[in-house]
C-alpha cells in the first residue's frame, strides 16, 4: 500500500488502467487557453476536474501536476474512511463523502476496492472514554452512525486484540463506526483520471506552475508553467504540501504548516484483521490491505518539515504500541516505510473556497483527513468554481474564518485524525 517511488508515470498507468485504454492514453501537451486550470493531480484535483465535467458541464478543463498522476500523497495515503467527526461542519463534508464513496465505484465504472469493514477508535484511560462518548452522542445527533462498545465487545469484533488489564495500554472501551473502512489508495486517482479523461478533461503530466498571472483588476489571467504559458479565468489550486508556494505566487499568504507524515507495512500474511483499529493516547492504527500487508500509520513529525522522510522515532512509537494492543503481530517484519506531506491548518480543519484573487481558489489544508474527503472535497471544489461560490458544505472552511475567529477545531476532536 506504499506510495510509488521509483516507477515511471507510463508504467504506473499502465498497471493502473491497463487493456486498451491504458496502451491509448498519453500526456497531451497543454493548449494555450482553458476554461479552468485545476492545479495538482492528486486524488482531489481529478475529482474536481471530473465533477466540473460530468455536474458543471465544464469540458475544457486542464488539470496540471509537475509530476506524474497520483504520485504525491494520494500514492502515499493509508486508505482509511469514516465519517465519526465531532463537529457539524466536519461531520457534514466527511458523512457526504462517505456516502459518494459507497457509490464511487459505479459512477466511476472503476474499483475502487471500498470495503466498509469497520472504523474502531480505543480508549485507554477515562479521558479517552469521554471523549468518545461524547462522540458517539453528537454523531447521533448528526444522523451518523457510531457506537459504544466495552472491551469485550470490542474484541470479538477485533479477535487480535489484547484487551488484559495488565498491558500498557489498557482497553476500556471503543467507538466504532460500522460504515467505515479502506478503500484502495490510489484507485481514486486512476478512477477519476479515466472517467474526467473520457469527458475530454486533459491531464498534463511533468507540468510544473511557475507563476500566476494577473491582470490590471487583480484577477487571474493564467499560469505559467514549464510547458508555457496558459490563458485561464479560473485556478484551482489542490496540491498538498505545496499550497503556501503556490498561492505566494499569487500574493496571497496561507496559515499553512507542513509536517511529514509516515506509514509503513508488514510483509503479507492471511487474512487476520477484520476492521481498522485506531488510538489516539499512541498515536497509532492499522489495518490489512488487500494483498494481505498490515498498514500502519503514525502521527505527525513535531516539526514542520518538506521531508518525506521523517524521524524514526515517530515510527518506532507506533510500532512499539501496535505490538502491545496486537502482541501476534510482534512477529512480522516491515516490508517498507514511507513518508508524505501533510498542509495543517491552525484548527485542522482544511480550507475550501475562494481567495482575495479573483478566479483564484483553493482546497488545501486536510492535515491527515485528505484521503477520505478525496470524493465530497471535489465535489464541492467544483461546485464552487463552477458558481463562484461557496458550496453550502463548503462554505464554513472558508479562509475568511482564520480572521473571524469562527474556526472549526477538530485538532483534539478528530482522534488521531486519519
Amino acid at each position: 500500500m506504499g506510495g510509488p517511488t521509483s516507477f515511471s508515470a507510463w508504467g504506473l498507468l499502465r498497471r493502473a488502467f491497463g487493456g486498451a485504454w491504458g496502451e491509448q492514453w498519453r500526456s497531451p501537451e497543454p493548449k494555450a487557453a482553458y476554461d479552468a486550470v485545476i492545479v495538482g493531480a492528486g486524488g482531489h484535483g481529478l475529482a474536481t476536474a471530473f465533477y466540473l465535467a460530468s455536474e458543471h458541464g465544464l469540458r475544457n478543463i486542464a488539470v496540471l501536476d509537475k509530476g506524474w498522476l497520483g504520485g504525491g500523497n494520494t500514492g502515499r495515503n493509508t486508505t482509511i474512511i469514516r465519517s465519526n467527526y465531532l463537529w457539524d461542519e466536519s461531520a457534514a463534508i466527511y458523512e457526504h463523502s462517505l456516502k459518494l464513496w459507497e457509490g464511487l465505484s459505479q459512477a466511476l465504472n472503476y474499483n475502487v476496492m471500498y470495503s466498509p469493514r469497520g472504523v474502531m477508535m480505543l480508549a485507554h484511560n477515562q479521558h479517552d472514554v469521554r471523549v468518545f462518548r461524547r462522540h458517539v452522542h453528537a454523531n447521533r445527533d448528526q444522523g451518523i452512525d457510531n457506537e459504544w462498545l466495552t472491551p469485550e465487545e470490542a474484541k470479538v469484533f477485533c479477535p487480535p486484540l489484547d484487551i488484559g488489564r495488565d498491558v500498557r495500554y489498557p482497553v476500556l472501551g471503543a467507538a466504532l463506526q460500522r460504515r467505515g473502512g479502506v478503500a484502495r489508495h490510489d484507485a481514486v486517482a486512476w478512477g477519476y483520471a479515466r472517467a474526467a479523461s473520457a469527458l475530454g478533461v486533459d491531464i498534463v503530466e511533468n507540468c510544473e506552475v511557475t507563476g500566476i498571472s494577473r491582470g490590471l483588476d487583480g484577477a487571474v489571467t493564467g499560469v505559467e508553467t514549464t510547458r508555457g504559458p496558459i490563458r485561464t479565468g479560473k485556478v484551482g489550486v489542490v496540491a498538498a504540501g505545496h499550497t503556501s508556494v503556490l498561492m505566494a505566487m499569487a500574493g496571497v499568504r496561507m496559515p499553512l504548516e507542513s509536517f511529514p507524515l509516515q506509514a509503513l507495512v508488514s510483509e503479507p500474511i492471511k487474512p487476520v484483521m477484520p476492521c481498522v483499529v485506531m488510538s489516539n493516547t499512541v498515536h497509532a492504527y492499522i489495518s490489512q490491505s488487500d494483498k494481505g500487508e498490515m498498514v500502519i500509520g503514525a502521527s505527525t513529525d513535531v516539526y514542520p518539515s518538506y521531508s518525506q522522510a521523517g524521524g524514526p522515532h515517530v515510527a518506532m512509537h507506533t510500532l512499539e504500541a501496535i505490538c502491545e494492543l496486537f502482541p501476534s503481530f510482534r512477529r512480522l517484519r516491515m516490508l517498507r516505510n514511507w513518508g508524505g506531506i501533510v498542509d495543517c491548518t491552525p484548527d485542522r480543519s482544511p480550507i475550501i473556497g475562494l481567495t482575495p484573487v479573483p478566479g483564484l481558489f483553493v482546497n488545501c489544508g486536510w492535515g491527515t483527513g485528505g484521503f477520505k474527503a478525496t470524493p465530497a472535497s471535489g465535489h464541492v471544489f467544483a461546485a464552487t468554481i463552477a458558481s463562484g461560490k461557496p458550496h453550502p458544505i463548503a462554505a464554513p472552511f472558508n479562509l475568511d474564518r482564520f480572521r473571524t475567529g469562527r474556526l472549526i477545531d477538530e485538532a483534539a476532536a478528530a482522534a488521531v485524525s486519519h
